[in-house]
């Protein structure tokens, strides 16, 4: 008889990345994600239970777009934000605060990206302009800015 396995935390950890990937040619990498429509976003991701920041960001990096060039730097960087409603029930009952840890990715030029189809629909690169003003998010949006410096 093989031992139980850990049970596996039914709601999602209120902790998670942001990793902004960008060019020396100041060119901002943009994921539009499946739900909601419309919703632009740098890699992002919840942290699993036990599991680091600096591990859930290159996980995340890897998921999502399958990029494994360029130096992943921590910016050390956080920030609460409110969890919106329409992603509150993946959160426990009366959690509604978030804690972002922001990272950022530069690459020497563009590389090929290889979405996850189950969580984005298409990518583009674009100026810091174009990028602040398309992402969907407060501190993503303050961490462009702070890259584009």
């Amino acid at each position: 008889m093989e031992p139980a396995s850990p049970a596996v935390p039914a709601f999602r950890r209120p902790e998670s990345v942001l990793i902004v990937i960008y060019t020396a040619g100041a060119e901002f990498l943009l994921l539009e994600r499946c739900r909601p429509a419309g919703f632009w976003q740098s890699v992002t991701g919840s942290l699993e239970w036990g599991e680091m920041p600096n591990d859930c960001a290159r996980r995340e990096l890897l998921e999502e777009t399958g990029i494994t060039q360029g130096f992943l730097r921590n910016l050390q960087w956080t920030q609460v934000y409110d969890i919106w409603p329409s992603f509150g029930k993946k959160y426990a009952p009366g959690v509604t605060r978030n804690l972002e840890h922001g990272f950022a990715l530069k690459l020497q030029e563009r590389v090929p990206v290889r979405l996850s189809p189950s969580e984005h629909v298409q990518y583009r690169w674009c100026s810091a302009d174009e990028a602040v003003a398309t992402v969907s998010s407060d501190t993503n949006r303050a961490v462009i800015q702070q890259l584009r410096r």
